[in-house]
């Protein structure tokens, strides 16, 4: 299988947008190289960039490995991307308000209802609730791959509670560190602005009438995977984190507990997901949340980011139908390409996937973080024969897309420097009519040789990814 290489063309040249990089690296001796990883690994240990692995012992953590070999992404390139994630994200938050309003894509018949209304991520308790600028996914983390002789696909939209940008900005900030002489020759668009335009965009969806809004981050608490990332955005944007017990509602509106008495809080960024929201409305053993922050939330006294229910558009049975929610809602061509799907709820979708399992990926519809997952290619018989059993047993569970190709980059591993696959996670941020993004997102990358999945989980690494400016 041929492989897009992203530093590097198919002659060997280095690609235009690499030729700086690569004459620096050139020119600086390896030792430097291994000096600077070593100090990098320190550095994060030393700050607690860790995240946490469900299924391992508690409060197990783990770093992130860092590679410094960073992602280059030339800005006309990022220019037409940009446009496709601003295009896909207005479409997707068009659709949650539709189909928790008139359903016309369902009347339509251009998105099966059946798939939309018996979804476990749709939320029958938000029909009918109006939210701030009808925006529902304030915040989407849209992962994007680039496959065969260069085009770039969405893989997945994540529009709960997507994470990773405080390891884009923290990454960005080592290299910066270790290497300030790069960012001197490279004109390398800023990330840094990111958590003043989340703020700026959290504060415009407050409720109506409210001048100056009380913001706080909800974290489900120090045992979640991402806590490292709410503790660094809250800090970032001078807000308060809160857990669920800091918060109670009273006369319908949402309070924060301090030690000046209680203060009224007007926009939560929240991080936990809807079933552990509100033990009145949902989970009734969850902990994690606020008792009544739905009626709160459905009288339009709180604004919740992202809002309840956008998970039915992020869910895996319901990618499909993304382009044509673009075509109906805007009247517009994809500027970004899905991923070819077969959905196994379909009796000729599942015999082709049946058929042809040792070559295909095949995703649980709920799942995520890389588990639930059959790599065809990189699987045992057994591993294969068992998801044909599943497939069987619950064919609407699943789809199945071919084994792209994924684009390489040179990374740092233990032999050197060497080829491994990656992906891109751009976060969007959406107010009202507009949508914005920093340059570039999270590049993620697959370590371990071969290797396609590149979630975190999973034992990936990340990149800082530079979108170079003209």
């Amino acid at each position: 299988m041929n492989f897009y290489n992203e530093m590097v063309d198919a002659s060997g040249g280095v690609r235009a947008h690499y030729q700086g990089y690569d004459q620096w690296l050139r020119a600086t001796p390896p030792e430097r190289i291994a000096r600077k990883r070593a100090e990098a690994d320190l550095a994060f240990h030393r700050v607690g960039i860790t995240f946490a692995v469900y299924g391992e012992e508690a409060g197990k953590e783990r770093l992130i490995p860092f590679d410094i070999i960073p992602r280059i992404i030339p800005a006309s390139e990022w220019t037409a991307m940009q446009a496709g994630l601003r295009q896909r994200v207005r479409a997707l938050n068009m659709f949650l308000h539709d189909v928790y309003h008139d359903q016309e894509i369902l009347k339509a018949g251009k998105v099966p209802a059946e798939q939309v209304l018996n979804n476990a991520q749709y939320r029958p308790v938000m029909q009918g609730v109006n939210v701030p600028g009808g925006i529902y996914a304030h915040i989407a983390g849209v992962d994007i791959v680039r496959a065969g002789a260069g085009e770039s696909y969405v893989l997945e939209d994540n529009l709960r509670v997507p994470s990773g940008v405080s390891y884009m900005l923290e990454d960005r900030k080592m290299m910066m560190r270790l290497f300030p002489e790069l960012f001197a020759s490279h004109k390398v668009a800023p990330v840094q602005h990111y958590p003043d335009l989340l703020l700026e965009k959290l504060r415009a969806v407050a409720p109506k009438g409210v001048g100056d809004p009380t913001v706080v981050v909800l974290t489900p608490g120090a045992y979640n995977s991402a806590y490292f990332e709410h503790t660094f955005l809250a800090q970032q944007m001078g807000v308060e984190l809160v857990e669920g017990r800091d918060l109670f509602v009273k006369d319908g509106v949402v309070f924060m507990r301090t030690t000046q008495g209680p203060q009224r809080v007007d926009v939560i960024y929240r991080r936990i997901d809807d079933d552990f929201l509100d033990s009145l409305a949902f989970r009734a053993d969850s902990a994690l949340g606020v008792p009544g922050i739905l009626k709160a939330y459905q009288a339009g006294n709180v604004t919740l980011a992202n809002a309840i229910g956008t998970g039915v558009a992020d869910d895996k049975s319901i990618y499909p139908y993304v382009p044509d929610m673009i075509r109906f809602y805007l009247d517009e061509e994809p500027k970004l390409n899905n991923v070819p799907t077969w959905m196994c709820r379909k009796p000729d979708d599942l015999a082709h996937v049946l058929d042809h399992l040792a070559e295909l990926v095949v995703k649980e519809v709920h799942g995520s973080g890389g588990y639930g997952m059959l790599v065809g290619p990189a699987a045992s018989k057994a591993e294969i024969e068992r998801f044909r059993q599943l497939l069987i047993a619950k064919p609407d569970g699943y789809i199945a897309q071919p084994t792209l190709a994924l684009s390489n980059c040179p990374t740092f591993v233990e032999e050197g420097i060497a080829p491994r696959h990656l992906d891109l996670r751009p976060f969007v941020l959406s107010s009202g009519e507009c949508v914005n993004m920093v340059p570039g997102g999270l590049t993620r990358v697959a370590l371990t040789e071969g290797s396609l999945v590149v979630n975190s989980s999973q034992g990936g690494g990340t990149k800082d990814t530079w979108i170079l400016e003209d």
